[in-house]
């Protein structure tokens, strides 16, 4: 990368001063469109821990610090409070897409049974069915499915098709509160058809600069799909 390109997408990526408050993560997900929320080798895109701790600090160098809270407490906020969609989506790992985004790239009606019309593993569909009476935590869905693996890969489906999201915590009396899951068109407006045109541009645009591997690694898309719509950018 030239120091011109990582000059110009520190510009763009990195708030001064960092974020602060839930709500300033909002408005910075918005403004970039995706984020993963630590940063990793050989993956090159905005990021909510830099944004929170600057583009110096190494995240969980000392345990779990103030701006590690920050970023774990957020990604379940941020989806409740209809800021921010949360997921493993972006290079499948953890990240965040802005409802905007997220609309463009969703891939149902917005309907609660929209993942009857997708392939996807038979404990992906139980747990969607299983979200439609409301959310959900965690451990209750593990218990539903009766095996982590498949339980981990039917939650990785339904991110991947963007179907679910975290809907806040649920509180237990010992350990780490409980994230809980509800279905993405509950949360957020979607459906109506997704529109890669847009998705696309919002890409282009956050990454300045960017290649149809990059594109297709980030959103998942084969390699052809995403040559083809950066070469119909206008």
């Amino acid at each position: 990368m030239s120091t011109t390109l990582a000059w110009a997408r520190g510009e763009r990526w990195l708030p001064e001063p960092v974020l602060a408050t839930v709500e300033e993560a909002g408005v910075f997900v918005d403004r970039v469109g995706f984020a993963v929320l630590f940063p990793a080798e050989r993956i090159t895109v905005p990021s909510l821990w830099e944004a929170v701790a600057g583009p110096d600090d190494v995240p969980f160098a000392n345990g779990m610090g103030p701006a590690e809270g920050r970023v774990w407490a957020w990604k379940d906020e941020l989806p409740r409070l209809g800021a921010a969609w949360y997921g493993k989506f972006v290079h499948k790992r953890s990240s965040l897409l802005s409802p905007a985004l997220l609309r463009a790239l969703y891939p149902g009606d917005g309907e609660p049974t929209d993942h009857a019309a997708l392939d996807l593993p038979e404990h992906a569909h139980r747990i969607a069915e299983a979200l439609l009476t409301g959310p959900l935590p965690t451990a209750a869905l593990r218990d539903i499915v009766g095996d982590r693996g498949r339980y981990d890969r039917a939650m990785a489906a339904l991110q991947r098709h963007l179907l679910v999201t975290a809907a806040g915590v649920h509180t237990r009396r010992a350990g780490w509160p409980a994230t809980v899951i509800d279905l993405t068109c509950r949360l957020f407006d979607v459906g109506g058809g997704p529109d890669h045109g847009y998705a696309t541009a919002r890409f282009a645009d956050t990454m300045i600069e960017t290649t149809p591997a990059e594109l297709s690694r980030a959103f998942g898309w084969p390699l052809a799909t995403a040559r083809q719509r950066l070469a119909a950018l206008p």
